[in-house]
């Protein structure tokens, strides 16, 4: 098993996440390689001991394992794929890419960096800089099982690590799921924040009280997961028509107070067209059908 405390990683991409990792591998005694294009960015990072790679083919070299994070994957395989980089030869390099993007994405650059002889991993970091190095720092990694766990000692010094498969593409994906999470139960908040301004309650008194519905909600998802795979929604608490109708008082109530009905308005639409196929009698999680098939039009 590697060192944790002695094994050696670069880390090329030093934005505000890139500068997150860098610190986090110095503060857990790992001899840590630095590089990006605007040199300037990585004086904090030398000060604390860091060695900034003249350039990119350099900062490869210097590790074993290599962490990329940039603007895109577009990004990563240009800078990649040049004479400076031995003609984009990566032989014997563990790259893990963790630049944000799609799993359609991860899949290709994976194909693309193990045609070049490097051991690709591709990961999520599902974290804000400032927790980085922290277990509140979630980070996903998908690939090669016998890769991950060659260096999961020194990725562990980055926050919470997790492999989920064999799949390049899952850790994106995970990505794309957890933001269609968050992006939502925003949205949810919003709305009710809006609705509730108009009464005179300011959003720092309804926050405690939506904080306890979303925490509520997320009870259920165990329950409704064992629906879904099952492919059986019998109403236990209630029928998707009971929902429908008050998907209408919901939509009323905006546009009565002046507030935007868009958003439940969409979740009406999709609950009438479940209901038109026949399935208004089953539970809620029956919208998985729907959420399934891309939109008409």
């Amino acid at each position: 098993m590697t060192d944790r405390t002695a094994a050696p990683v670069t880390v090329i991409g030093l934005g505000l996440m890139g500068q997150a990792l860098a610190g986090a591998f110095l503060r857990a005694g790992h001899p840590t390689t630095v590089w990006n294009r605007t040199h300037s960015k990585a004086a904090a990072l030398v000060a604390e001991g860091a060695h900034l790679a003249p350039t990119v083919g350099a900062a490869l070299h210097a590790s074993p394992l290599t962490l990329v994070c940039l603007t895109d994957y577009r990004a990563v395989r240009e800078l990649l794929d040049t004479d400076e980089v031995n003609g984009g030869k990566l032989d014997g390099t563990t790259l893990i890419n963790l630049t944000s993007g799609d799993s359609a994405q991860a899949r290709e650059t994976a194909r693309w960096a193990e045609r070049r002889g490097a051991r690709y991993l591709d990961g999520a970091i599902m974290a804000v800089p400032p927790v980085i190095g922290t277990a509140e720092a979630v980070i996903l990694h998908s690939g090669p099982t016998a890769d991950f766990e060659a260096h999961r000692p020194t990725l562990e010094a980055l926050g919470t690590v997790t492999h989920l498969g064999e799949d390049h593409g899952l850790a994106s994906l995970y990505d794309m799921a957890g933001l269609a999470m968050m992006w939502s139960v925003l949205n949810a908040w919003l709305q009710g924040t809006a609705m509730l301004r108009t009464a005179g309650v300011d959003a720092a008194t309804y926050a405690p009280f939506a904080r306890q519905i979303a925490a509520g909600v997320a009870d259920w998802l165990p329950g409704y997961a064992e629906q879904i795979d099952a492919g059986s929604f019998p109403a236990e608490v209630s029928a998707l028509e009971t929902d429908a109708r008050a998907m209408e008082h919901l939509i009323e109530e905006s546009e009565a107070l002046g507030v935007n009905a868009e958003l439940p308005k969409l979740f009406k639409a999709m609950a009438d067209r479940a209901i038109a196929a026949g399935h208004g009698g089953e539970q809620y999680p029956v919208l998985i059908e729907e959420f399934g098939r891309p939109a008409a039009g």
